[in-house]
């Protein structure tokens, strides 16, 4: 079934382009292309548990975070980019599993909260970057979270920044579109802490909502999926009022089952890790997005450490929720 949904696939994108429609929303369904979810060989986890098996730790944190299915980030540290998702989606597709992957590397990133700054270099790059990240995937079915935070925190911001911030999420959503048919993208939505619903909506249908799959929350946070659920069908509420439409969403689950302590979003203490990925829950999937150990920044229960530096201890005691 997978091989001949493939070929149906390669048929359709030969036919004329003058014949394409929405093309998100003939996208192939990867979760039907795929049996389960793929799991990172070399996730931060598992390289550590590997390089540490005298730990006693190790065997906590490979049972129950590295045996764990989560995506992979990419971003200016990922070299040459089409490469480097081409040979995830090709590592996953060769056992039949669907990856998950972060593209973070938009100008400015994380310009308000500073812990993860950085990005490309100039729009141009940027554009050039997300078109080859696309097209390193090509037909291999994937899912794709599309630049946390750049939607849920622009308090520091100005109208231009938002606007150049939205003709970019435009055109990467149009090169999904057109270069990774399989796909499902994602727009980062932030979390329930953030922005009221309608102005998060707003923010969606402003960078392309409209031609995504759908939408994802909690990405790197700690809000409970329950609350989560209802902030995304508040969204949704909004947008078919002002919009017309609705879309599926996502929740990053990795860390969340304690729940977040006041909005602390940076590396707060007593966190536990979530429900993992899975199809439904109330949500389109569940999803570990954030790796449970991976520093949030210079902060909390990281102090000294860099943003994505595995913490083995912090991984530790979010297995047990303390």
């Amino acid at each position: 079934m997978r091989h001949l949904s493939r070929m149906i696939t390669a048929a359709l994108l030969a036919l004329p382009l003058a014949l394409a429609v929405s093309p998100s929303a003939q996208a192939a369904d990867p979760t039907t292309l795929t049996s389960g979810f793929y799991v990172d060989p070399n996730s931060s986890p598992t390289l550590w548990a590997a390089a540490n098996p005298g730990d006693g730790r190790a065997p906590a944190i490979r049972d129950n975070v590295a045996a764990k299915p989560m995506a992979r980030w990419f971003g200016n540290w990922s070299g040459t980019i089409g490469t480097a998702t081409g040979a995830y989606a090709g590592a996953a597709d060769a056992k039949d599993k669907l990856p998950v992957l972060v593209a973070y590397n938009i100008p400015n990133r994380d310009i308000c909260g500073g812990q993860s700054g950085g990005g490309a270099g100039s729009t141009a790059a940027y554009n050039e970057w997300i078109a080859a990240f696309a097209g390193g995937i090509g037909t291999r079915p994937a899912v794709v979270i599309l630049e946390p935070d750049s939607l849920g925190d622009t308090s520091c911001m100005n109208a231009a920044q938002i606007a150049e911030r939205n003709s970019l999420l435009n055109n990467a959503i149009t090169q999904f579109n057109q270069k990774a048919p399989n796909t499902w993208v994602y727009l980062d939505a932030g979390n329930p802490g953030w922005q009221s619903a309608t102005k998060m909506a707003a923010n969606l249908n402003a960078a392309g909502l409209s031609r995504a799959h759908g939408f994802s929350l909690n990405v790197s946070n700690y809000y409970g999926t329950a609350q989560n659920i209802t902030y995304a069908n508040s969204i949704n509420a909004a947008l078919q009022s002002s919009s017309g439409y609705t879309k599926p969403f996502v929740v990053d689950t990795s860390r969340n089952a304690n729940g977040s302590n006041n909005g602390e979003w940076c590396n707060s203490a007593g966190r536990k890790i979530g429900t993992p990925s899975q199809k439904g829950g109330g949500a389109e999937m569940l999803l570990w997005i954030k790796t449970p150990g991976e520093s949030d920044g210079n902060c909390g229960v990281g102090a000294g450490s860099a943003a994505g530096q595995f913490l083995p201890e912090v991984a530790y005691k979010m297995i047990y929720g303390y």
